[in-house]
């Protein structure tokens, strides 16, 4: 076998490696109600993440200020944030939840097999609930927020995420 031919099976053998990778984190999320396998989004330069449960109170009480910031930033123009929720419960406790609250961003359900791990792989290292990831991924801005979110808080997280990016000279 030439030395070309063994190169090119181990790129093709990286290659299956990574995308069989990339199908098992898209495996743990649905979106939610469709129930078709996703992954978070990344059209806008910030994403944020909260992680939720119908059974966490906190998390209920947070849901309605998260609705309206989201439509907040909508109605501005500004187009660089992407909000979305995923829920760690199952497909009935979010159909009874969602009829009592109105939630005007896109939500997910994690139905993977470790909650925690994967909630570490997003910066929860105590894998507690209410749990917001306020991403930039184009310079490099991460900020977990643990515990009820508040808007001063969302506000001051995405307001880092846009100065970083601005000395970083990221376009948003």
């Amino acid at each position: 076998m030439s030395q070309s031919t063994g190169l090119l099976k181990k790129i093709f053998l990286l290659s299956v490696l990574f995308l069989s990778c990339v199908r098992l984190q898209a495996a743990e999320l649905q979106s939610w109600p469709q129930g078709k396998a996703a992954v978070l989004p990344t059209e806008k330069p910030i994403l944020v993440v909260n992680i939720w449960a119908t059974w966490c109170t906190p998390c209920r009480k947070e849901m309605p200020m998260l609705s309206r910031w989201y439509l907040q930033q909508q109605r501005s123009g500004k187009d660089v944030v992407t909000v979305v929720g995923v829920a760690l419960d199952n497909d009935a406790n979010l159909q009874r939840f969602t009829r009592q609250v109105s939630v005007h961003y896109p939500l997910y359900r994690y139905i993977g097999t470790d909650s925690r791990a994967w909630m570490k792989q997003l910066g929860n290292e105590v894998g507690g609930v209410p749990y917001t990831l306020v991403q930039a991924s184009g310079c490099g801005f991460k900020q977990a927020l643990l515990g009820t979110l508040t808007e001063a808080r969302l506000n001051q997280a995405v307001e880092a995420a846009k100065k970083q990016c601005a000395r970083r000279k990221v376009r948003l």
